[in-house]
């Protein structure tokens, strides 16, 4: 748990690589492969590599630390911000995928 603590913020800052790269193949699977299986699997891989993970690691820093410091008001302002503007934000990186394959299939007719 010590070398959780120790390396948090470069796990955070892992945690959001993957998680938004996830979230690209998630959007690339839903528009350009058009494959509900890929897309399943993105969203798993976006949940396993965004959300859970960071709750995770904040909790684990609370108790550690026992004290709600910088690192823990950043975890909980993520939650936050996923749970409510972050909602919008997804929608218009969806519509801008969705635009963009559908400019793909467009050119290569």
């Amino acid at each position: 748990m010590d070398v959780l603590v120790q390396y948090k913020w470069w796990i955070l800052a892992a945690l959001e690589v993957l998680a938004w790269s996830s979230t690209f193949f998630m959007l690339f699977a839903r528009y350009g492969l058009k494959s509900d299986v890929w897309f399943k699997i993105g969203v798993f891989l976006t949940v396993m590599t965004g959300v859970l993970p960071q709750v995770t690691i904040g909790v684990i820093n609370f108790i550690a630390t026992r004290k709600i410091d910088l690192f823990t008001l950043v975890i909980v302002l993520l939650i936050i911000y996923g749970a409510t503007i972050g909602k919008k934000d997804v929608k218009r990186l969806d519509a801008w995928a969705q635009k963009k394959f559908d400019g793909f299939k467009g050119k290569a007719s």
